[in-house]
C-alpha cells in the first residue's frame, strides 16, 4: 500500500495567526514564524514537512480558510 505524504500551502498574508492549525496538527507540522504577515500576524508555516500526513485537520479548523493541503502518494 502507498504511503500518503501531505502539504500544505498557507496564504500567509491572509493568515491571522490563531494558532489552531497548530493546536490540531496531529503530527506537530506546523509551526509560527517568527517573522510577521504584512498585518503585523505571526503566520502558520510547516516547519516539519516530512510529518505531515495531508489530514486536512489544519484546513478544517481554520476560520480564515487559508490553508490548502495536498496529498500525494510516495
Amino acid at each position: 500500500m502507498a504511503k500518503l505524504r501531505g502539504a500544505i500551502v498557507v496564504d500567509t498574508e491572509r493568515c491571522k495567526g490563531c494558532e489552531l492549525c497548530v493546536v490540531n496538527c496531529p503530527t506537530d507540522t506546523i509551526a509560527m514564524a517568527k517573522e510577521v504577515n504584512g498585518k503585523g500576524y505571526h503566520y502558520a508555516y510547516m516547519e516539519v514537512p516530512e510529518n505531515c500526513t495531508g489530514c486536512s485537520n489544519c484546513a478544517i479548523v481554520c476560520p480564515d480558510g487559508v490553508i490548502t493541503v495536498y496529498r500525494v502518494k510516495v
